[in-house]
């Protein structure tokens, strides 16, 4: 990041901490954008983002949490809570559009009880690159569908996971995350890598195992798409949960 600025991330519990020092302008904020993106592509409960050490230069940097905040509303769903920014940036901040998109708080005592409004169901596991892979990712679909009385999902859900797996193994060749979170109305399934190469619908071995691609992913699911993560990407579909 700028030295103006800089990001201590605390992902130790269900809910994401990230406390900023320095200043916000509108070259520092592409930078906390990226932090934050990182953030919610790992799927916390929740996002909290503390401003107590950070001035803000410009008001329009503030515009930073509220494209992070929508991003987090379409996918993965992971509520974002500002708190205790300075006088002047709660000031902007409530003039302004940008709190009826995000949540501001005074202060950091409420960042323990969010773990506990916004939990959902979620289940992970972490695959190795190799075959057997995508019959692990199918077997997680059926437990996760049968806890969560989904018999209509399991189906399309597995076809998809499986997709998302076998690219891992075809193409990225890294140790794997699989997730799949339970937030109605939809099912959430999620593989995070440890390659930085774009997921793309094409260009896939159409005769390997769980080889019909991310063509077929993008037919059987409402939204699909690819982000930064910490060390690599994540590719994420969203399904009706039925």
């Amino acid at each position: 990041m700028p030295s103006r600025i800089s990001a201590t991330v605390d992902d130790q519990s269900p809910v994401t901490v990230v406390r900023l020092r320095g200043d916000l302008d509108l070259v520092t904020m592409w930078s906390v954008h990226a932090v934050l993106q990182r953030c919610v592509a790992a799927q916390p409960d929740a996002l909290v983002v503390d401003l107590a050490e950070t001035r803000v230069t410009d008001r329009s940097a503030l515009s930073v949490f509220t494209a992070i905040c929508r991003q987090a509303a379409d996918w993965p769903v992971v509520p974002t809570v500002l708190c205790s920014p300075p006088p002047s940036a709660a000031d902007w901040l409530a003039a302004s559009t940008a709190c009826q998109v995000v949540p501001v708080r005074p202060d950091g005592a409420e960042v323990a009880r969010i773990a506990d409004t916004t939990a959902v169901p979620r289940l992970r596991v972490r695959l190795e690159p190799v075959t057997s892979a995508c019959r692990r990712a199918r077997d997680l679909v059926s437990d996760a569908c049968a806890r969560w009385n989904l018999p209509e999902s399991a189906g399309p859900a597995s076809l998809v996971l499986s997709e998302l797996v076998g690219n891992v193994v075809r193409h990225a060749g890294t140790p794997m995350q699989v997730t799949l979170t339970l937030r109605r109305p939809y099912l959430h399934v999620a593989v995070a890598d440890g390659s930085r190469r774009a997921a793309r619908p094409g260009g896939l071995d159409l005769r390997a195992e769980g080889g019909r691609g991310l063509l077929l992913v993008r037919e059987l699911t409402q939204r699909w798409g690819s982000a930064p993560a910490r060390d690599g990407k994540v590719v994420w579909a969203i399904l009706p949960a039925t």
